[in-house]
């Protein structure tokens, strides 16, 4: 009988795997060097926690189902960002703020889409929570980018956008009738249609692309200079991270940036087909409506170790091998595949060395 998965999921086998689960040990230790503390929300919980737990993010990707024992409503989480904000609001409400925490776990998506069918992925990330300042925000793309060079990608660029800045732009210098629809021919790049519904929001589409650049457009564009503090805030973020990203900027972009406010960035590498990670401010709110400022991103393990095969470096020991051999070379760094019996060979085990004098050989 051949069995098959269901469609968005897939078995990651040797040696992708290990590749990323290295990714994700690495990238969490960055995380702690940094002072942010694992946390380990479980896979589920009841839906209308989840889901009301970050201001304007909504639970529509989630996987639904009636708990058996409760007899509730349960969700299985597509994001583990908002766990982190419930454990935040309630289990450590009286932790002194700014809180820093670190997770790594599995997500589910009710549906994959066209570009990503996957609809099970391993998320890692980091949480901020407690301030919405610019030094906050620097700490946490500084973190993400350093953490995304200890996991071995190379060729990292950050994409920053400005998700509420439609929104500002129309409560004052700029006001437009359809706020919605205008974002969405922004996203879209529309001009066309941004013609039509706003022509002074136009400058937006052509103020995108690498970072100086842009940010040189739109501050032309900022006659009023009501985007003053964002643009600053861009700059000096930009300026902690120097040359160890490419900077660019896209401000209208808002594709996935449905519940951040005013910073958001996506994370890319080299050799990736999509992007690797995301992040950006957002609000996360407490019992009674009350609202607190958080700051945050997320990675995948899978899309930063991509679909390659990574490098094998196993030593075979053959039979008779003294055990204290075998520890030592372990000590040394070495992944060593013990030979169970007199016919077994390094080819049959994917080893790459030989153990042989006392060395490390190569095949």
């Amino acid at each position: 009988m051949t069995m098959l998965l269901p469609e968005g999921f897939r078995d990651r086998l040797p040696p992708h795997a290990d590749a990323a689960a290295a990714v994700e040990s690495r990238v969490l230790g960055v995380a702690h060097a940094y002072g942010y503390e694992r946390v380990d929300p479980p896979l589920a919980e009841f839906a209308e926690g989840l889901g009301s737990r970050l201001k304007d993010g909504a639970l529509s990707d989630a996987v639904r189902f009636v708990d058996p024992v409760s007899q509730r409503t349960m969700a299985i989480r597509p994001d583990i960002t908002a766990q982190v904000a419930r454990i935040a609001a309630t289990r450590m409400a009286h932790h002194p703020r700014p809180v820093r925490l670190s997770y790594a776990g599995s997500v589910l998506k009710l549906r994959g889409g066209a570009l990503q069918p996957e609809r099970e992925a391993r998320q890692i990330g980091c949480e901020l929570i407690g301030l919405d300042t610019v030094a906050a925000a620097r700490e946490v793309v500084t973190v993400a980018v350093e953490a995304l060079g200890a996991a071995g990608a190379s060729g990292v660029s950050v994409d920053f956008t400005l998700p509420d800045l439609v929104d500002t732009l129309a409560a004052g210098a700029l006001p437009v009738g359809d706020v919605e629809r205008l974002r969405d021919r922004l996203d879209a790049k529309d001009a066309g249609a941004v013609a039509a519904l706003a022509p002074d929001y136009l400058p937006l589409i052509e103020a995108a692309g690498p970072f100086d650049a842009a940010i040189a457009r739109l501050r032309s564009f900022d006659a009023s200079g009501v985007l003053t503090s964002r643009l600053d805030a861009l700059e000096a973020i930009a300026a902690a991270i120097g040359d160890r990203a490419t900077l660019t900027l896209d401000p209208t972009e808002r594709h996935g940036f449905e519940y951040q406010t005013w910073l958001g960035f996506s994370l890319f590498a080299a050799g990736a087909t999509r992007e690797v990670g995301r992040g950006g401010t957002y609000t996360l709110m407490h019992e009674g409506d009350a609202e607190e400022a958080a700051t945050g991103f997320s990675l995948f393990a899978a899309a930063i170790a991509g679909d390659g095969a990574g490098e094998r470096r196993r030593l075979f020991l053959p039979v008779g091998t003294p055990a204290a051999d075998g520890a030592r070379m372990r000590a040394a760094g070495w992944v060593t595949v013990a030979a169970l019996e007199p016919g077994d060979t390094p080819e049959a085990q994917l080893c790459t060395h030989l153990y042989a004098d006392g060395e490390a050989r190569a095949l």
